[in-house]
């Protein structure tokens, strides 16, 4: 590989690390508009795994905005970010996945007791594994898939 492939494919993955970070970001604060520009005007997500839909962009930011009202609190953490950057000859090219787990503490809306932590601690939290796939575009890359894998919930309800 020379140095100007090397150095494209390292730009490549820190831009792909962004993406990915941006989707978390945009999740945990609501902004749907954002959410929606991660993506192509053809992209597509899948929460079924975690009692959700799937379906195209527009109708899955609709969707989360609706269900996450029930959430004062949210924080996704994604994290072991797997990306393969590949053409159909195996070399780097324009499209990309992005396997990485992901850990996301919530706090359910409404009030809260000092004994239950405050409007902080977390009593939702689940984790599970993200497959993202992602395509060059004039803009840069974006978002063609996302699906969640969902493994695990806990949910605590107060008392001991």
């Amino acid at each position: 590989m020379t140095q100007r492939a090397e150095h494209s494919t390292v730009m490549d993955r820190l831009a792909l690390d962004d993406l990915v970070t941006g989707y978390a970001i945009a999740v945990d604060d609501g902004d749907w508009p954002g959410y929606q520009a991660l993506f192509t005007p053809d992209g597509r997500a899948d929460y079924r795994s975690a009692g959700g839909i799937e379906g195209g962009v527009a109708e899955i930011a609709a969707w989360l905005g609706e269900m996450l009202r029930n959430f004062a609190m949210r924080q996704h953490l994604i994290v072991n970010r797997r990306i393969t950057l590949a053409r159909p000859d195996g070399a780097p090219g324009d499209t990309a996945t992005v396997r990485a787990d992901y850990l996301n503490p919530m706090r359910l809306a409404g009030p809260a007791t000092e004994d239950e932590g405050g409007p902080t601690a977390p009593n939702y939290t689940c984790g599970g594994r993200y497959d993202f796939t992602a395509r060059r575009t004039a803009d840069g890359w974006r978002l063609t898939g996302v699906v969640v894998h969902e493994k695990w919930r806990e949910v605590w309800c107060g008392g001991e």
